[in-house]
């Protein structure tokens, strides 16, 4: 099974910092905490569509 790359956005200011490798199976949107570098803090960041 392929993995498809999503991308995640800070919560704070909406930028797009990072961009993951995700299985498609799943159901729910990926949430991780990592570092925001506008908003120069660790922030909570949201699969994006």
């Amino acid at each position: 099974m392929a993995q498809r790359k999503v991308a995640l956005a800070c919560i704070v200011c909406g930028s797009r910092n990072y961009i993951v490798a995700a299985k498609p199976s799943r159901t729910e949107r990926l949430e991780v905490n990592k570092f925001c570098k506008y908003c120069n803090k660790h922030t909570l960041h949201r699969e994006t569509k």
